[in-house]
């Protein structure tokens, strides 16, 4: 099937999940991050204090997803997004009216786990269990949603706070998803069922695992070794930018400006691994999506040339666009999808851990005299020993599917 005629046979589901990931923005870092300098003037928080605060949000919501993400199970999509979207909204609009600091921190901890957390679930499961032999293709349209809210936003946020203020343009944000729930529902209120005509029979006989089955699967926690890396990585040295930039005597404009780099390559591999993955599967490519992450880590690492950073965000680009599609892919080929959304809010979850705790553990270790690049060095050689136990996990999952057929 062509692309073409994939997308005029599936644009109302592939655009629902594009619409769930680009709308899930508000609660996404680089969205909340605009206004936190308006946020500590006018709470007199410190760049710890607000990094504290939003740790301990962050952490929260990923300690509440694993029993929320199970709602996709039990109920319909649309409903679901009926209660997480308004949730999101209201969460927008708390924003817009904050005045203490506990309804901050309760305000946090409702756009990280509505926005970066149930959103982004909701669209996830949806394309996994919607999708079999066009998974890759379905996933690949739906996750470029964020790549479009973090090229979009930030310019309409700041054009906004200069004209009405940045609580009004909070206000403005809720009244988006208000806007947009009709839409959504319209889009996803008929479920999608995998077809004949899907050639899915080609695919691997895979046995529908519960929540608890995946939990004692040894299989689950090593292929979580390669799943964490690009958001801990990512994240990490994102955070520290900064330092990096003062470290190695580079100019932050330039900096900034690679970021549009890392947003092109993301698109186009997340856009050419859905193809990929529909061809050869996701368990088969698994192995080599953290190469370009290594080799991003050690251009970090190993070399001092401002062009250096062209060359990080290029390769990081490559691995976020695989890992955006790829991820999703992964766990309903391993694991089947009749309790997609309660598996996959585990390992969300464990990924929102990993984002938050990563920075920090960094930031311990360059204040006792770590060097930085030479961290950046272990993460790009962790990513090859993972390269190695994905690939092991890769042949072991095959023949455990061979067994099935």
């Amino acid at each position: 099937m062509s692309f073409l005629t994939f997308l005029k046979d599936n644009l109302r589901w592939v655009f629902g999940g594009f619409l769930l990931t680009f709308f899930s923005s508000y609660g996404q870092t680089f969205f909340i991050a605009l206004s936190s300098g308006h946020v500590r003037a006018e709470f007199n928080l410190s760049h710890g204090d607000f990094g504290s605060l939003y740790m301990m949000a962050t952490l929260a919501s990923a300690l509440t997803l694993p029993r929320l993400g199970r709602i996709v199970d039990e109920m319909s999509v649309a409903r679901t997004i009926l209660i997480v979207a308004p949730l999101l909204a209201l969460a927008a609009a708390s924003m817009s009216r904050v005045s203490h600091l506990w309804i901050l921190v309760l305000t946090l901890y409702a756009l990280r786990l509505f926005g970066q957390g149930m959103m982004t679930h909701i669209s996830m499961t949806a394309m996994g269990r919607w999708f079999s032999a066009e998974r890759g293709r379905a996933l690949s349209i739906a996750t470029i949603g964020h790549q479009v809210g973090e090229a979009v936003f930030p310019l309409i946020f700041v054009a906004v706070v200069a004209t009405v203020g940045w609580r009004y343009t909070w206000l403005m944000a809720a009244v988006t998803i208000i806007l947009a729930l009709p839409v959504l529902w319209l889009l996803m209120h008929s479920e999608r069922q995998p077809r004949s005509t899907d050639a899915a029979e080609r695919r691997p006989v895979v046995r529908h695992w519960t929540r608890g089955e995946v939990l004692r699967d040894p299989l689950f926690y090593f292929t979580l070794m390669g799943v964490l890396a690009p958001g801990f990585i990512g994240t990490t040295i994102f955070f520290h930018q900064v330092y990096l930039v003062e470290l190695r005597g580079w100019s932050m404009q330039t900096f900034a400006s690679s970021f549009a780099v890392m947003s092109l390559m993301t698109l186009i591999c997340a856009l050419g691994s859905g193809g990929l993955i529909d061809r050869y599967s996701a368990i088969r490519l698994l192995p080599g999506y953290l190469i370009p992450l290594a080799l991003a880590c050690f251009s970090l690492a190993l070399f001092e040339q401002q062009w250096t950073v062209f060359v990080f965000m290029a390769l990081l680009g490559v691995s976020y666009g695989f890992s955006s599609t790829l991820l999703g892919a992964v766990w309903p080929e391993i694991y089947g999808v009749h309790h997609l959304g309660a598996i996959r809010s585990v390992i969300v979850a464990t990924m929102v851990f990993a984002t938050a705790l990563g920075p920090g553990l960094t930031g311990y270790l360059i204040d006792i005299g770590v060097s930085y690049p030479v961290q950046i060095g272990v993460m790009g050689a962790y990513c090859l020993v993972a390269c190695v136990v994905m690939l092991h996990i890769s042949r072991r999952v095959i023949a455990r599917q061979r067994l099935l057929s």
